[in-house]
Formats: C-alpha cells, sequence, structure tokens
C-alpha cells in the first residue's frame, strides 16, 4: 500500500510529491498523460503574477514565498539532474498600467522593488520599443524559468524516490466509511491512506462526484514562439493583456489568450495572428522573426485565482492542491510545501484558512 497518492502530475503534483517524498512519506504519482505535459508545460514561466497588486493578500503570500525558494530549487534540480531550469532574472518591464498608484503602494507593503521609468530611461531598458507608453513600471527582481524543462527536471529529480504511472486516468476515488482509501484508474485500483488530489483544470471533474464541485474550470491559453535572436528583446514585456517572454537563446513567447470554452485544447488562425500582431506591435524588428511554434494550454480557473489547498470537508484522508489558474508555477513551492505540511500534521508554513475548500471566495 501506498502512504500517499497523488493525483495529477503537473508542476503542483510534481513538487508535491517531491516535498512529500523528502519528509519520508511513500508516494506514488498517477497522470492520465505525461507529466508536466499540460499547463505547466504551455505556460510562459514569468515568476511573478501579471500585475501581481491585483490579486488577494493569499495568492500574493504563495508568490512572494516560491520566489524566494526559487533561485535555490533551481540550482538543486540542475545538480540532481543535470537539467537547467534557466532561472533567469531579467526583469518585468510594464508598460501603460491603469494603476500605477495602487502598484506603487502594493511594492512598498510587500518590499517588492517597483520603479517608475521615465521616457528617457525606457528608452535604454527596452530598445527597439515601437511606440512610447504615458507610463511604465519596471519591476527589476523579477525572473523567469523554462517551465518545460523545470518539469522535467521536477520528474528526474524524484524517479526511483516516487512510484510514477503516466498514462493511467482516475476515474473514481476509493472510500470506506468515511475515508479516502485509493483510486481506481482504467487500469487498476491503487490503495493509499491518503490521496492528494493535483489534477489541475480536471479537479472539479473528479472531486464533484463525491457531491461537493469546486468552482474550477478549463481557461484556454494560446501562445506563439518566435525564433528571433539574442537582444533583440532583453527584458519580460507586458502590455495590457499580452506579454513577451525573451529566452537565453533568442527565442521569444508570446501569450496569452483566455477562452472559456472547456476542455477544447486546439489552437485558432485567429488568436495567432493576433499574437504576432501584438509582438510586433511592441518591437517591429520581431516582424522578421519567423512563428516557429504555436500552441494552446488548460489552465485550471479558479475565483480570484485562490487555489484549493487543503482537506476536502467530511472525508478523512482526501486532500486537495489545485486552481491555481495563472499562476500555478509562480506559486507551486509554497503550495506544495503547504499542501505536504497539512498532509503531514506539521505546524503549516502559511495560514492555510484562505485556501481552505470551504473558504468564502
Amino acid at each position: 500500500m501506498s502512504d500517499i497518492l497523488v493525483i495529477g502530475g503537473g508542476a503542483i503534483g510534481l513538487l508535491t510529491a517531491r516535498e512529500l517524498v523528502r519528509s519520508g512519506a511513500e508516494v506514488t504519482l498517477v497522470e492520465m498523460g505525461a507529466t508536466g505535459r499540460e499547463a505547466s508545460w504551455a505556460g510562459g514561466g514569468i515568476m511573478s503574477p501579471l500585475y501581481p497588486w491585483r490579486y488577494a493578500d493569499s495568492v500574493t503570500a504563495l508568490s512572494l514565498q516560491s520566489q524566494r525558494h526559487y533561485p535555490r530549487l533551481c540550482a538543486t534540480l540542475r545538480e540532481e539532474t543535470g537539467i537547467d531550469s534557466e532561472f533567469i532574472r531579467n526583469g518585468l518591464l510594464i508598460l501603460e498600467p491603469q494603476d500605477q498608484d495602487q502598484a506603487l503602494a502594493w511594492g512598498r507593503e510587500y518590499q517588492v522593488r517597483i520603479e517608475p521609468l521615465t521616457p528617457g530611461v525606457l528608452c535604454e531598458t527596452a530598445p527597439g520599443l515601437g511606440f512610447t507608453p504615458s507610463t511604465a513600471l519596471w519591476l527589476p527582481a523579477i525572473a523567469q524559468i523554462r517551465n518545460p524543462r523545470f518539469v522535467k527536471a521536477l520528474r528526474r529529480s524524484i524517479e526511483g524516490q516516487v512510484r510514477i504511472r503516466e498514462r493511467e486516468e482516475v476515474v473514481e476515488l476509493l472510500l470506506d466509511s468515511g475515508r479516502a482509501i485509493g483510486a481506481r484508474t482504467r487500469k487498476s485500483t491503487i490503495a493509499a491512506d491518503r490521496v492528494l488530489v493535483c489534477s489541475g483544470a480536471w479537479t472539479a471533474q473528479l472531486l464533484g462526484r463525491l457531491g461537493k464541485r469546486l468552482d474550477i474550470e478549463p481557461v484556454r491559453g494560446q501562445m506563439i514562439l518566435l525564433n528571433a535572436k539574442p537582444g533583440q528583446v532583453n527584458h519580460m514585456v507586458l502590455f495590457r493583456d499580452r506579454y513577451l517572454i525573451p529566452r537565453r537563446d533568442g527565442r521569444i513567447l508570446i501569450g496569452s489568450t483566455l477562452e472559456h470554452e472547456g476542455f477544447v485544447k486546439a489552437t485558432t488562425a485567429e488568436a495567432k495572428a493576433d499574437l504576432y500582431r501584438a509582438a510586433v506591435g511592441l518591437f517591429p524588428s520581431l516582424r522578421h522573426a519567423p512563428i516557429e511554434n504555436h500552441w494552446a494550454g488548460l489552465r485550471p480557473g479558479s475565483p480570484q485565482g485562490i487555489p484549493y489547498i487543503g482537506a476536502y470537508p467530511g472525508i478523512q484522508g482526501l486532500y486537495c492542491n489545485a486552481g491555481h489558474y495563472r499562476n500555478g508555477l509562480v506559486t507551486g513551492p509554497a503550495s506544495a510545501r503547504l499542501a505536504a505540511d497539512l498532509l503531514l500534521g506539521r505546524d503549516p508554513s502559511l495560514d492555510p484558512s484562505p485556501y481552505a475548500l470551504d473558504a468564502d471566495r
């Protein structure tokens, strides 16, 4: 029998499984596809919520704790696996925010460095920008990771320590006398003392069969990748609802759409054209960079983006860590630590009440 069964092998499931096994637990992880290949793979890897001052304090708490943890985590993963997650602290430039005073006040409260830029300094910070915005904010401490490499590193780091079962969909949670005792997949039954559901956008479907439907829904996001040259864009740039993320090799990710289309992960020509126009409008030199890839992912949308982390009401041994919306990677390490604290009966690293499954949202 496995001590803890983790359902879902995205970044949240992998991080939590790693936290649990490093704490001495016996862990099995089951994933309906390949680990890390859903929202964790499809996202951009900005290590901050977009417009972070617009989020609830509970999201800020998770993101700030995770940001402190990421440099060492990525270094450790590289030492353990040989995979470089490309943690780069190249800063986030936000153009024409509509609530600059609120942003600056938030930065002072949480000791996050946010600097208004004059037009002259902006030209030096973002050479080649196609227009002069009326206002701009510079967050120099914000980093990025190359998320596909990060989830590969996470998986490799737990191989041999966690039983990983891929391409095995859980179809039923197993209960006995009000207690979770495992899960049934399309291939077999997995027994466990405790069960943790980390299945992202699919979480509400699975837990809803027990009577309590969490407010988590799939929200499609489409992105494109430009094969640009190093130095064409030096920093992450956010303008309204579009962002650019320059990778170390010069490639640039442009995202992202927000589409409520259910569990449809198909891409569209309209979104591809819109994202390309946004990129070229910001940096006209990118018109010479070909589109190398175009993909979509399904985010686990939740009210205010506050994840559900905690025990399932009324069923012993059943827990959830899901619903991180656009910030799964951003808040992942802290979410994993909090979930592990609750499962293992440790003093929680953060106040768990805002994330409880029966909390008001």
